[in-house]
C-alpha cells in the first residue's frame, strides 16, 4: 500500500512542475520592472495554483496563503 501511494504521490508532484511556465522579466506600462518567475499553467480553476492556501511552490518551497474564494 505504501508503494501504491508514493507512485501516486510522484506522479502528482510530476504532474505539477509540469504543468507550469516560466514568464520572462518585463516592464510594466509604468516603468516598473518585474523579475521572471515560474507560475502554474492558467486554467479555470483557482485551485491549483501556487499561490492557494494547501499548495507549495515546488521551485521556491513557498508555500500558498490566498484564499481561492
Amino acid at each position: 500500500m505504501k508503494k501504491v501511494f508514493l507512485a501516486f504521490l510522484v506522479a502528482v508532484c510530476g504532474l505539477s512542475v509540469a504543468n507550469a511556465e516560466y514568464v520572462q522579466g518585463h516592464y510594466r506600462s509604468n516603468g516598473t520592472y518585474v523579475d521572471g518567475y515560474h507560475r502554474s499553467d492558467r486554467d479555470s480553476s483557482k485551485l491549483n495554483n501556487y499561490s492557494t492556501k494547501g499548495n507549495t511552490n515546488p521551485y521556491t518551497g513557498e508555500r500558498g496563503s490566498h484564499n481561492p474564494w
